[in-house]
C-alpha cells in the first residue's frame, strides 16, 4: 500500500408532469405506449437542470485543523481519485490535512487497513469505494477510538451504517441504473437490441447490474439479447474478444449497449474493438460515474450517448460536512443528490463544458454560509 500526504433539455414528446415514481414491477403490467411515456417523463426529468439546492441550509461551524485519512480502493479510479481532488478543494485554508492510503484495489482482502490508517491518530477516516461490510473488524477498532467513518460508495444505500459508518455519501445505484436504462429505450422509442455489460464483483455495481436488467425486461417491444458478465477490473483485457463475438452473433440486431461504468466504453474506443463494431453503430449509456472520457464522447456523439455521473465536487464537501457534524456532535444531515443523466442535449450545463458533473446549485456557497458563522 501507499501512503502520501498531502434550460435545456429539448421535449422528449411527453409532459415532465407526468407521474416520475420509481420503475417497478408495475410497469411491467402496463402497456408498451403507457410504459414509454413514464420513461419519457423519468428521463427529462433527471436530465433537467440540477440549479436548485436542496441540501442543508444549517449545521455547526467548520472546525480548523483536522488530520483525516482517506483510504481508497482505487486511485486509479476517476470516481476515487476525483472525490479526493474534491477533499482538498473544500479543505484549502481550514488547517485540514488530508492523508491517502491507497489499496491499489486489495483493501477488501487488507482486513488491518483501518487499522493502519489509526495508526495515523486521525481525528476521522473517510471510506472511498470500499465495502463497509468487509471492513467490520476495523471499523468496530475506529468505534472503539471514536473515530468517525465517513463512507464514499462504501454501501449501496446513502445515510448512516449502526456500528459502521456515521454515514455513507453516494447516490442511488437502483435509480442511476434504471435512468442510464430508460434513456436506451426512450431514445430509440422501444426498438432497442442491448447487451448489458454487468458487474457483480462488488454490491454497488450488482445493484445497478440488476436495476438495468430489470428495466429492460419491462419494456416489450425492446430485445435484451445479452447480459455479459465482466468487472471493470477485467475489462481492459477481455474487452476485445467478448465484442468480437457479440458483433458475430447479433450483427446488426445490436443497438445499444448498456453498461455500469464508463470504463467500459473506454475499452470499446480501442482501435482494435472499434473496427469490430464499424458495420453497426452501437450506441452506449452508462449508469456512471461521468468521466471526461465519457463527457468527450457525448460531445461528439462518439459511441457513447449518455451517462449518468456522480456529483463528485458535491459529494466531496458533503464529506467534510458529515465528518464536522460528526465531531461536533450532531446527527448527519440525510442529504442525497438528484440522480441526473447527461446527453449531447444538456452537456453545455452543469459543468459539462469542463467535463465533469458540477450542479449549478451553488453548493459551495451554501456549506460555506454556515461553516463560517
Amino acid at each position: 500500500m501507499m501512503v502520501i500526504r498531502s434550460r435545456v433539455l429539448v421535449c422528449l414528446g411527453v409532459l415532465v408532469g407526468m407521474l416520475v415514481g420509481s420503475v417497478g414491477n408495475a410497469l411491467a403490467q402496463e402497456s408498451s405506449a403507457l410504459f414509454l411515456s413514464r420513461a419519457n417523463a423519468k428521463v427529462a426529468k433527471a436530465a433537467g437542470l440540477k440549479s436548485k439546492w436542496e441540501g442543508p441550509t444549517d449545521g455547526p461551524k467548520l472546525q480548523k485543523n483536522k488530520k483525516i485519512v482517506y483510504v481508497a480502493s482505487d486511485m486509479n479510479d476517476a470516481g476515487i481519485f476525483g472525490v479526493y481532488n474534491g477533499l482538498r478543494e473544500a479543505t484549502a485554508g481550514t488547517g485540514w490535512e488530508i492523508l491517502l492510503i491507497d489499496c491499489r484495489r486489495q483493501c477488501n482482502q487488507a482486513s488491518k487497513v483501518i487499522a493502519q490508517a489509526l495508526e495515523f491518530k486521525p481525528h476521522g477516516i473517510i471510506l472511498s469505494g470500499i465495502d463497509a461490510i468487509n471492513q467490520k473488524a476495523g471499523l468496530a477498532l475506529a468505534h472503539e477510538a471514536k473515530v468517525p467513518v465517513v463512507g464514499w460508495h462504501a454501501s449501496i444505500k446513502p445515510g448512516p451504517m449502526e456500528g459502521l459508518l456515521f454515514t455513507n455519501i453516494t447516490s442511488n445505484a437502483k435509480e442511476a441504473a434504471q435512468i442510464a436504462a430508460l434513456y436506451g429505450v426512450v431514445e430509440s422509442n422501444s426498438k432497442a437490441g442491448i447487451v448489458v455489460f454487468a458487474d457483480s464483483s462488488n454490491p454497488y455495481s450488482t445493484a445497478k447490474s440488476s436495476a438495468i436488467i430489470e428495466v429492460i425486461r419491462q419494456c416489450e417491444s425492446c430485445r435484451l439479447l445479452s447480459v455479459e458478465e465482466l468487472p471493470v477490473a477485467e475489462a481492459y483485457r477481455k474487452m476485445t474478444p467478448v465484442v468480437e463475438g457479440l458483433a458475430k452473433k447479433f450483427g446488426a440486431k445490436w443497438t445499444h449497449a448498456v453498461a455500469v461504468n464508463d470504463a467500459y466504453f473506454d475499452f470499446m474506443e480501442r482501435p482494435e474493438v472499434a473496427a469490430l463494431l464499424a458495420t453497426n453503430k452501437v450506441l452506449g449509456l452508462s449508469a456512471g460515474d461521468g468521466s471526461q472520457n465519457a463527457y468527450k464522447r457525448i460531445r461528439t456523439s462518439t459511441l457513447q450517448i449518455g451517462t449518468v455521473p456522480e456529483p463528485i465536487l458535491l459529494h466531496s464537501w458533503q464529506i467534510v460536512d458529515e465528518l464536522n457534524r460528526a465531531f461536533a456532535g450532531v446527527a448527519p444531515s440525510g442529504f442525497v443528490s438528484q440522480v441526473h443523466l447527461v446527453t449531447s442535449q444538456n452537456i453545455a450545463y452543469d459543468g459539462g463544458p469542463k467535463n465533469v458533473f458540477d450542479p449549478s446549485n451553488d453548493f459551495r456557497t451554501h456549506y460555506q454560509s454556515y461553516w463560517g458563522k
